[in-house]
């Protein structure tokens, strides 16, 4: 990046600044905060190991010093200033979760745009709340847009903490399913009766909650789409599983014919060649909906994230605290456009053929010098695809 490119976006992020107040987070004394100045040179200095007293306040130092980015600690500290972690004595720390849109297996990087990308992110992210909410019941959860290629959720409940790390790597294999089939989640019962000389057992997944609804609701869906289809087609269907050939696919075709509701109440004795294709469902559940997050920040009880209500230097975009009543109308690329470069146009010198959609307003850039809105004009800038030109 160039000098005059970087004393542009220092300029312009320290106006952005002027125009809004910047809320700590819960606790902020007791966080380490970092930042990243706009030093010259191929790498990025991090400023650390500050306290909110060695800041003083959020609004003025971010006037000051019009950093690129700003970080405070996901734990709680004594003395937060401390030169190394040992001295700053650790208590506790939030729950952090990290959906960056770069990592997740359904994104296709070079093939899907940016903005396909936060879509996808965003539908990991319903899939993290719904295990949050319905699997551990947290309450106190801070939704966050990065700025970047994705979000955080910042969890804060008493009660988790106080978790160490390899707590928290159980919270990381529970909601990736690591580890997870259909034998794992199975519950066994005793069945006898009239008729029975012997008590059999009977293996169900179970359906009022956790890993077992989801694999219960993946089986359920895939009967239902099955029984659809003509017979012959559905057969042929099941044939494309690994393992299944024609007499089996018929045996579990006139199963989940017959035995419909047994299957969806999570009976996965119904017909031994069933089991088979339910072990493969189960494995499809967990990496259909397993949420893919970034598993050392979860882990990482000094992980430094970023400050919502500052500006992403890698966007230009604002990292944003979000609601959950809002969360389903948030588009990135409009609501987290900063008002201050909303406006007027600027000249750039961009460096690469590039596509993007900002405001509702796609862009096809070529190299070379081009007149652009100024909050495209930063985004390509901070991103390093674009050099300040002269106006």
């Amino acid at each position: 990046m160039e000098e005059r490119t970087r004393a542009y976006l220092r300029g312009r992020f320290r106006d952005y600044y002027r125009n809004v107040s910047l809320s700590p987070p819960p606790g902020a004394d007791d966080r380490e905060w970092g930042y990243i100045p706009w030093t010259s040179g191929p790498d990025t200095t991090m400023v650390r190991h500050k306290s909110l007293l060695d800041l003083g306040d959020l609004d003025e130092f971010a006037r000051r010093e019009r950093p690129r980015h700003v970080y405070f600690s996901a734990g709680y500290y004594d003395e937060p200033s401390a030169s190394s972690m040992d001295a700053k004595t650790w208590r506790e720390s939030d729950l952090v979760f990290d959906l960056d849109a770069d990592h997740l297996p359904n994104v296709t990087l070079g093939e899907d745009s940016y903005g396909e990308m936060l879509a996808k992110c965003k539908d990991a992210l319903y899939r993290l709340l719904d295990f949050l909410d319905r699997d551990f019941g947290f309450d106190d959860l801070e939704l966050v847009f990065s700025g970047g290629r994705g979000y955080h959720v910042h969890v804060r409940d008493p009660s988790i903490r106080g978790l160490e790390r390899e707590q928290r790597r159980e919270v990381v294999d529970y909601v990736l399913g690591n580890g997870l089939e259909l034998d794992s989640l199975v519950r066994e019962e005793t069945v006898s009766g009239v008729g029975l000389k012997n008590p059999t057992t009977k293996r169900t997944l179970p359906t009022d909650g956790g890993w077992g609804r989801r694999a219960v609701d993946h089986i359920s869906a895939f009967v239902d789409d099955l029984l659809e289809l003509d017979e012959e087609e559905a057969v042929y269907r099941l044939q494309t599983f690994d393992g299944i050939g024609e007499k089996s696919a018929q045996a579990i075709y006139n199963v989940l014919e017959n035995n419909t509701a047994e299957v969806k109440a999570g009976n996965v004795d119904v017909h031994p060649a069933f089991l088979k294709l339910a072990r493969k469902l189960v494995a499809e559940a967990v990496e259909d909906q397993q949420a893919a997050i970034d598993e050392p920040v979860t882990t990482d009880t000094h992980r430094l994230i970023r400050f919502p209500g500052t500006l992403h230097g890698g966007s230009g975009l604002a990292v944003q605290r979000l609601s959950r009543a809002e969360l389903d109308d948030f588009d990135p690329l409009v609501d987290a456009v900063p008002e201050t470069f909303v406006g007027h146009d600027i000249t750039v010198e961009a460096t690469r053929e590039y596509e993007f959609s900002l405001l509702g307003e796609t862009f096809s850039v070529e190299p070379g010098v081009v007149s652009l809105p100024e909050y495209a004009g930063i985004f390509l800038m901070a991103r390093g695809w674009a050099e300040k030109g002269q106006e």
